[in-house]
Formats: structure tokens, sequence, C-alpha cells
């Protein structure tokens, strides 16, 4: 979805020490500026014993090619040497990992790491809430909607600006019936990211499940507008007004 702003896309705390903090900072910049060469230093940082950055390096630089599964095996590899060595970014790297396997698909193993970052108890702030909006989404996929909610809740309590969060939260709703919480959840979305054609979609979803025929037409024809998936299913709910 285009509206999601992937967690594994923002860097985790950096070192300490001086000399491989800047090490990292320049691997950090190479993945999401030149990913080809970023992955040839962090493999060479990893030969150097560069431990949990080295991976979270060459993470990123999958990330950044789109290479999520190899991401996601990075961010894990990271996640694991920093738990050996009791270090808190442990569950900031199990975030990554569950960010990228959700983002390839794999929901099984994004739940796995997502539960490891979560009950570690030390994310706080933004990442504390994408990692209960990423697990919200597994769940959501995989049909568990009570536990879709209790972590899309956690999720808004934490990132109240994520259109995502208030976008999922809708169809949440719509889903369970619950139609004045949706309308309400789904202007939260639209007023944050007004065009996006998911949103859109969206609200003519919850417009036609409410009987506003207009309102549907109105929130479809704005999403068909748009590119990629949403677009496609506005354009085939408009079309069962054509056929009458």
């Amino acid at each position: 979805m285009m509206l999601l702003a992937l967690a594994l896309l923002q860097a985790a705390a950096t070192p300490s020490d001086a000399a491989t903090e800047a090490r990292y900072e320049r691997c950090i910049d190479l993945a999401t500026t030149n990913p080809v060469a970023a992955r040839s230093e962090a493999g060479k940082w990893q030969l150097a014993n560069g431990g949990w950055f080295a991976h979270q390096c060459l993470g990123m630089a999958y990330a950044t090619e789109g290479g999520w599964s190899a991401a996601a095996v990075e961010f894990e590899a990271a996640a694991r040497a920093a738990e050996v060595a009791k270090d808190k970014r442990a569950a900031q790297y199990w975030a990554q990992a569950g960010n990228a396997w959700l983002a390839g698909g794999a929901n099984d193993k994004a739940s796995a790491a997502l539960n490891s970052a979560l009950s570690a108890g030390t994310l706080t702030g933004l990442q504390l809430g994408e990692a209960h909006l990423d697990r919200a989404r597994v769940l959501y996929a995989t049909g568990d909607l009570d536990g879709a909610r209790r972590d899309l809740d956690a999720a808004l309590a934490v990132v109240p600006e994520d259109p995502l969060a208030w976008l999922l939260s809708a169809t949440l709703a719509r889903r369970a019936g619950d139609l004045p919480r949706a309308r309400k959840d789904i202007a939260e979305a639209e007023s944050r990211t007004k065009e996006a054609p998911e949103v859109q979609l969206e609200k003519g979803n919850i417009a036609a499940a409410s009987g506003d025929e207009a309102g549907a037409r109105a929130a479809w024809g704005i999403a068909a507008v748009g590119k990629g998936a949403a677009a496609e299913s506005a354009t085939r709910a408009l079309a069962q007004f054509y056929a009458k």
C-alpha cells in the first residue's frame, strides 16, 4: 500500500563508540542511496566483526532494493547478535525483520519477529506504535480481527498521526458492522492523506455499506483516478452503477 511508511527505513539507534558510529552512519547513508555499494561495505564490515550494525546495514540495503526476504534475514541476524550481547536494540531489529517479512508477504515469519520485538518491552514511541501496527496488519491478513483491533488501538494510542492505522481501523470497524466508528476513523485517515486511493476506496466502501450511494460514487470516483490496486478496485466498484 502506498500509505505504508516502513519502520525499517528509519535508522535504529546509533552505536556509542565514535568510530563505529561514523562507519555505521556512512553505511546507512549508502544503504538508502547506493545499496549496491552498501552491500559491499556491510559485507566487509561483517568480516571485520561489525556485529549487529553490519547486519542491520546490509538489511537496509536489501530493503532499499525491495529484497524483503534477504532484508528480514539480516535484520534477524542483527537481532540475535544484539540479544546475545544483551543490547536493547535487539527489539528494534526484530521489529524491522517483522516489517520486512510483512512487506514480502511472509505473515507467519512476520508474526514471530513482531512478537519477539513487542515482548522485549523496550520499544518506545514511534517504534512501539509501528510494531503494533505491523502486527495488526498481520493479524488482519490472517483473519484474527479481535487481535488486530487490540494492536490497532495500541498503535493509535502511540502514533495517532499515522494514516495507515486509521485506514485499517476504519476497515476493521466496517467489517465488524460498526459503521459509526468506520466513518469516524476514515475521516481521520482522510484528514491526514486526503487523495490517497486506498483511503478514498475505503471511504466509498463505508458509504456503500451505510446506504449512501452518492457518497460511494464520489469517493470511488476520486480513488479511480489514481493508480494501483485501490484504483482498480474503485473502478470495478463504479461499474455497478453503469450496469444499471
